[in-house]
């Protein structure tokens, strides 16, 4: 069954193929979200069989002028002490949200490496910039990226030490596949439902928001980073075992 092409909607095509369909296959494995698995099973009245996580090959070619530079700056930094922040090819924060971050990241005194999207496509007009004076004022400890970045030779980099990412399951897998600690910053879509998961089994801390408005403060940003990477009270989060 084809897709939006065809007019077809891509929720319309996966329930067809749901309902028409012997048993059903997941990323997922058992010792992560064993609960979760049955009720997809006891929703839908089908065997679910999860196929494990299937965790991207690192296949990205790093000898690229940018792949070196970026490999030079993190050889220099202390090992598991820089926070690496990306949030896909989808989720952009707004003005404001973009405003806290930067000035979160920047409170927080870590190191940080940044890949930032400005845009989401080649249609998305709505410019956002980074705060006045920011790189000037964490030059040395921390890089914007706003290009293309090997991710997964950056999450094995031995100076990354956390993953600020917005709860997408493939860059989550991608952290749990190098170790790294995770901070969720969910946007849209399932990432919430993917955080909740990861905040329940204690393998993830998510950024605290405004109950009344789904906002979040430069504080909350630089407070949950230190006690993921820093902080004893966030050493189950560092824990690789």
């Amino acid at each position: 069954m084809k897709g939006e092409e065809d007019n077809i909607a891509d929720i319309t095509r996966y329930y067809k193929s749901v309902e028409n369909c012997d048993f059903l296959l997941v990323r997922s494995c058992s010792e992560l979200e064993p609960e979760w698995l049955k009720v997809v099973g006891d929703i839908h009245r089908k065997p679910v069989f999860p196929v494990g996580q299937l965790p991207t090959t690192p296949n990205e070619d790093d000898s690229t002028k940018i792949g070196i530079e970026i490999k030079l700056w993190l050889d220099k930094q202390e090992k598991g002490k820089v926070i690496y922040v990306a949030f896909g090819s989808e989720a952009k924060p707004s003005q404001n949200e973009l405003t806290e971050l930067s000035l979160g990241l920047e409170l927080s005194e870590l190191s940080f490496f940044w890949v930032l999207r400005t845009k989401r496509g080649e249609l998305d007009d709505e410019l956002i910039q980074l705060p006045e004076g920011f790189e000037d004022r964490t030059k040395g400890r921390g890089i914007v990226c706003k290009s293309w970045a090997p991710q997964l030779k950056i999450l094995s980099h031995d100076s990354i030490g956390g993953f600020l990412t917005h709860s997408g399951w493939s860059s989550v897998v991608e952290a749990i596949q190098f170790e790294k600690s995770l901070v969720l910053l969910t946007f849209s879509a399932d990432q919430g439902i993917n955080a909740r998961l990861l905040e329940e089994k204690k393998i993830a801390y998510s950024i605290p928001r405004d109950d009344s408005n789904g906002s979040f403060t430069r504080n909350s940003i630089a407070e949950s980073l230190n006690l993921v990477l820093v902080e004893k009270e966030g050493e189950t989060y560092r824990q690789k075992d």
